[in-house]
């Protein structure tokens, strides 16, 4: 299984922007994610095709489970 960690924003223009990180390290906390967004916030680390980042929306952890079925 596969877990990925998505936060997710919204830019200068109101559009949904999504940073996501393969792997996480198991045992993060909420607290230490809304940290690190507030961080990418005040430093403006990353621009989308619709602006700056501007506004936290959320952070999730996703798995993903691949089953094999046939393989040529």
């Amino acid at each position: 299984m596969t877990v990925e960690l998505q936060m997710r924003f919204r830019n200068e223009e109101g559009q949904m922007a999504t940073i996501s990180v393969s792997n996480p390290a198991e045992e993060l906390e909420s607290s230490q994610l809304e940290d690190v967004m507030d961080q990418i916030l005040d430093h403006s680390v990353f621009f989308t095709s619709g602006g700056l980042l501007v506004e936290k929306v959320d952070a999730r952890l996703v798995s993903r489970s691949v089953e094999q079925m046939y393989e040529a």
